[in-house]
C-alpha cells in the first residue's frame, strides 16, 4: 500500500512494508530500471517528501524486476535529438557549455537529493548495478546486495567521466582515492559482490534470492526505525558532516547539534527502558 501523497509516481513503487519504513523501488524493469528524463524528477520529489515525512524514519531502495537494480542512464533515450547532450542547442561553445553545465547540476542535485535526506537509506543491489546504480547507491547511507549482483562504474565506456556523484562519493565511502577505486573508475570493468565487500563498498553479501535480500533490508530497517528518531538522524547528520570538516570541527558541530536535541524525552525513554527491561517508544520527528 502507498502512504498518502505517493501514488502518483509513474516510474517508482512507494510502499510501506512496516511501520516507519518506506519501501522505494524503480520501476522500470522492462528496461532493467535505467533512467531516462522524467524518472529523474519523480525521484528527486519522492526523496524530498520522505525526508521530512515525520511517519518515516528509514527508507529501503530497491529496483524492481528480477534482472537489475539499475543499468543506469538509458542510452537509448540519451542519444534523441531533444536531449541536451546530444542536441545541437546554442550557436557557440560557451552558451552549449551553459546549457550542459546547468543539465549535469541538475542531475546531481537529484542524487544529492538522497544524500540530502534527513532519515537513513539502505540499497538493495541485486543484478545489474552500472553506472547511475553506483551514482544512487553511494548517496544511500547503507548498502546490502546479493552474492551475484554485478557492479560496474559505466562511464568512461560511453564516452564520459561518471558526472552526477560517483566519483565524488564512492572514495568517500570505501575510504579514499585507493587503487582499487581508480582501477574500476579508469577501466569500467564489472567487479563481483565478493570484490565490493572487501573494498568497503557493501556492508552485506546476501545469499540466495531477491526475497532474501528484501527480507533482509525489512528486518534490519524495522531495528533502526525503533530506535530514537532524534538520535538516528542527529547520528545521521553528524556522520555526514564529518566529511567536509576536522575532527575539531566536527565536535563543535557536534556539541551544537546535541546542545539543542540532548533535551528531547528521548534519551530519558532511552535510558529508562534499558533499566526496566521494555522496549521503548518514541514520538515521531
Amino acid at each position: 500500500m502507498s502512504p498518502p501523497g505517493f501514488s502518483n509516481f509513474k516510474f517508482f513503487n512507494v510502499t510501506v512494508p512496516s511501520q516507519h519504513v518506506v519501501h522505494v523501488e524503480i520501476n522500470r524493469p522492462e528496461k532493467m530500471n535505467a533512467f531516462y528524463g522524467p524518472m529523474w524528477f519523480e525521484l528527486k520529489a519522492i526523496f524530498e517528501q520522505v525526508s521530512v515525512d515525520p511517519e518515516v524514519r528509514c527508507v529501503l531502495l530497491s529496483g524492481a524486476g528480477d534482472r537489475a537494480f539499475t543499468a543506469g542512464l538509458d542510452v537509448a533515450e540519451a542519444s534523441k535529438p531533444d536531449n541536451p547532450l546530444t542536441s545541437p542547442g546554442a550557436i557557440d561553445p560557451s552558451r552549449k557549455a551553459t546549457i550542459l553545465r546547468r543539465h549535469i547540476l541538475e542531475l546531481q542535485d537529484v542524487v544529492s537529493s538522497l544524500a540530502r535526506c534527513e532519515k537513513p537509506i539502505i540499497a538493495l543491489m541485486h543484478g545489474y548495478t552500472f553506472g547511475l546504480g553506483i551514482d544512487l547507491s553511494s548517496a544511500c547511507d547503507i548498502r546490502f546486495c546479493l552474492a551475484d549482483t554485478k557492479f560496474c562504474v559505466k562511464e568512461v565506456d560511453i564516452g564520459l567521466a561518471a558526472d552526477v556523484g560517483t566519483l565524488s562519493r564512492l572514495p568517500k565511502v570505501v575510504g579514499g582515492v585507493t587503487s582499487w577505486v581508480k582501477e574500476i573508475c579508469l577501466s569500467a570493468r564489472v567487479f563481483s559482490a565478493e570484490e565490493a565487500k572487501q573494498n568497503n563498498f557493501v556492508s552485506r553479501v546476501i545469499s540466495g534470492g531477491k526475497a532474501e535480500l528484501l527480507k533482509e533490508g525489512l528486518s534490519f530497517a524495522q531495528y533502526i526505525a525503533g530506535k530514537s528518531p532524534v538520535a538516528v538522524q542527529g547520528t545521521k547528520a553528524i556522520l555526514d558532516a564529518a566529511w567536509g570538516r576536522t575532527v575539531e570541527d566536527n565536535l563543535n558541530y557536534t556539541a551544537v547539534w546535541n546542545a539543542g536535541m540532548l533535551q528531547s524525552t528521548d534519551v530519558q525513554r532511552a535510558m529508562l527502558s534499558g533499566l526496566r527491561k521494555k522496549t521503548p517508544t518514541f514520538e515521531k520527528l
